[in-house]
């Protein structure tokens, strides 16, 4: 009885049971084994399930796709397998080998060719390499079908077409490998092999296994020295294998390969040349030429520009011409003349031309000499008889003039030495005039004239222009005496202490119109002590006090429950059991305090406590009103006083009312005093 073409396991198996899962979550409503036979039949009928899918329902559309999807590939790897029993090979039969259905018939046809390979060679047909579960289900019914030559028919591939025909029991003992323990790759991480007694894992090319006999790590080929990387190229590990790469670049002209070699460009064939249109581009190693297209003729040679450019035949050639002729170059060739006789200098051919005869130079109108000066003529040439203060070139056979200055320096003049033709004259330096000798120089006074605006002195050559105190050289011409400034002087801030005003030759300082007087330095301004001179306007109720540049008058009232106990004081009146004017400060003190704006901060501006200490005080000190810019804080300095201090620069002049409270703590009690601070803040001079 002939064996039964073995069949794979249908694609259909792998989508079951999630088509299962999928109708029990849709309900029993929606026929889910209609729509799977619609993608069926869609998938055997066109061949294509791309296609819109009519279903209003969102998971028949899903299952519609699903089962097209499926049954299309199981018809391309039947095709594909069919390929492999026809021909033993694979060759494309399909124009777009990257299509779906290129692919799968592809896959199919070469682990069909894999699985009868294995059985020809009498291997075992259970497969343990890591070509994906469909592949291995065709490698073991190739391999089990042996030479057969049955063709798969698509009925064969997927049995679920026809559901009646064969039970789930059926399947199983068809196919044992529903049971294999290495189905979906099992426990391993690369590769599986189920033995029958054990699960056995292995690793791909380029990993090895770790001690958990599960997992796979890369081997790294450079460390371990298993890499073929030559001479010159680095080792550079990758996942699962290695890349050689080139330590230095190819240089110019060449690219480097895929299999690291370097390969000459062709600059002619890619078109990256920069010959001209009148050039043929020829392609050589590294590097490329450019030959012209024109030829040039006989007598010519081509330059790099491809130009035609005659030869000098006279220069190129040795001896063109015969003895007693000249050689005379002429474009594309030359021509050869005869020799005539050749004069030395002063001689010239006579008449007929056969021989030189002496020229006389000396003949007039012709001086060759020079005016004034006699000329002689020699055979050949002429001798000069020149004039005092001349000499005979025999280069230009000419009389020069002897440079006297030159020839004799610092011998002839004092100061400066000027040549003239035949002889020679003195000058002297700005300062200095000639002497009566004609050759020294004296210096000349310049004073005598008054060139300077105030004070002139003499020196050697020269002058020198002074100025008297108050006044300064002018920097443009060196003789005018100008005011100086004392006021813009970079110190002029400091010369005087309100306001400096300009004189010429000097400068005065002033003070405010009123409340100070100058000093008697002159520089500083004095305060007006109004309130000593008498010359304030305050009434007999008010009390003068005097600050920086004037004065106030200051008048106070006790407040009610108070009477004065001195002229700048308060005291409290007895409360008689008041509990409200228990509550009163026992004293109030008056007092005026006055700087100037300038102030350095932070600066104590005034000292608050008991006047007299008792062990156990305690005091707090506030300020209560009058500080609402934040000029001042308070600051205990020890149990029983405190300080008032200046923390922040007051910018212009006014008056201050400023009310401290001190509350001083003894023996149980709490006795209150208030401190009134009239201060003045006047402008800094």
């Amino acid at each position: 009885m002939e064996p039964s073409a073995p069949r794979p396991v249908p694609l259909r198996l792998l989508l079951l049971g999630g088509l299962s899962v999928l109708a029990a979550q849709v309900g029993a409503d929606i026929p889910m084994e209609s729509c799977c036979a619609d993608g069926h039949r869609m998938a055997t009928q066109q061949r294509d399930c791309s296609e819109p899918y009519a279903s209003e329902s969102k998971e028949c559309r899903m299952v519609q796709e699903q089962c097209c999807h499926s049954q299309l590939e199981e018809l391309h790897c039947a095709t594909g397998i069919n390929l492999a029993n026809e021909q033993d090979s694979c060759a494309a039969t399909h124009k777009d080998n990257a299509s779906l259905e290129a692919v799968f018939v592809k896959r199919c046809c070469q682990c069909c060719l894999l699985g009868k390979a294995a059985q020809a060679q009498a291997q075992s047909c259970e497969y343990n390499l890591m070509v994906g579960y469909q592949c291995g289900l065709v490698f073991r019914a190739c391999c089990v079908k042996g030479q057969e030559t049955t063709d798969f028919a698509p009925g064969d591939v997927a049995d679920f077409q026809e559901p009646a025909k064969a039970s789930k029991l059926e399947e199983e003992q068809e196919d044992p490998f529903l049971n294999d323990r290495c189905r979906g790759g099992g426990p391993c991480k690369q590769q599986c092999r189920d033995t029958g007694e054990e699960v056995v894992c292995s690793c791909f090319v380029g990993y090895q296994l770790q001690p958990d006999g599960i997992s796979c790590e890369d081997v790294n080929e450079c460390i371990t020295g298993s890499h073929n990387c030559r001479l010159g190229e680095s080792c550079i590990n990758t996942v699962g294998s290695f890349r050689c790469q080139r330590d230095s670049s190819c240089g110019t002209g060449y690219e480097l390969t895929e299999n690291n070699d370097c390969k000459d460009i062709d600059e002619c064939e890619s078109g990256i040349h920069n010959c001209l249109p009148d050039f043929i581009c020829q392609n050589t190693l590294g590097s490329f030429r450019c030959r012209p297209k024109l030829q040039c003729k006989s007598g010519f040679i081509q330059d790099a520009l491809g130009s035609c450019i005659d030869i000098n035949e006279c220069l190129s050639i040795n001896a063109p011409c015969p003895v007693g002729q000249t050689c005379i170059n002429t474009e594309g060739s030359y021509t050869c003349r005869k020799n005539v006789p050749n004069c030395g200098r002063g001689y010239h051919l006579n008449e007929e031309g056969t021989r030189c005869v002496d020229v006389d130079e000396c003949t007039p109108p012709s001086e060759p000499c020079g005016p004034g000066h006699l000329c002689v003529n020699t055979p050949g040439s002429f001798r000069c008889e020149c004039e005092a203060g001349y000499y005979f070139d025999g280069v230009s056979r000419t009389c020069v003039d002897i440079n006297e200055c030159r020839r004799y320096p610092g011998r002839l003049c004092g100061h400066k030495c000027e040549n003239t033709p035949g002889s020679y004259h003195c000058s002297c330096t700005v300062g200095f005039r000639l002497a009566l000798d004609g050759r020294s120089c004296e210096d000349v006074n310049e004073c005598s004239s008054s060139p300077c605006s105030q004070e002139c002195a003499n020196v050697y050559g020269s002058y020198q222009c002074y100025c008297r105190r108050g006044y300064q050289l002018s920097d443009v011409d060196g003789v005018t005496c100008e005011d100086i400034d004392e006021c813009a002087l970079p110190t002029g801030g400091h010369i005087c202490s309100y306001r400096c005003i300009n004189i010429p030759g000097s400068f005065q300082c002033s003070c405010p119109s009123s409340g100070y007087r100058l000093a008697p330095n002159g520089r500083n301004c004095q305060d007006i002590d109004e309130c000593v001179t008498g010359i304030h306007n305050c009434s007999i109720n008010e009390t003068c006090f005097n600050i920086q540049g004037g004065f106030r008058c200051l008048a106070f009232e006790c407040p009610e429950n108070y009477r004065r106990s001195a002229d700048t004081r308060c005291e409290r009146l007895p409360c008689h059991e008041n509990l409200e004017c228990s509550r009163l400060p026992l004293r109030i003190t008056y007092y005026h305090l006055s700087f100037p704006t300038n102030i350095q901060v932070p600066a104590v501006v005034f000292r608050m406590g008991p006047s007299s200490a008792v062990p156990g005080d305690s005091m707090q000190l506030a300020i209560t009103s009058g500080n609402e810019e934040g000029f001042f804080t308070t600051r205990k300095v020890s149990h029983h006083s405190g300080v008032v201090a200046l923390t922040k620069p007051i910018p212009e002049p006014r008056d201050l009312l400023l009310t401290v409270k001190m509350d001083l703590y003894r023996h149980g009690t709490v006795s209150s005093f208030v401190a009134k601070l009239f201060i003045f803040v006047s402008a800094e001079l």
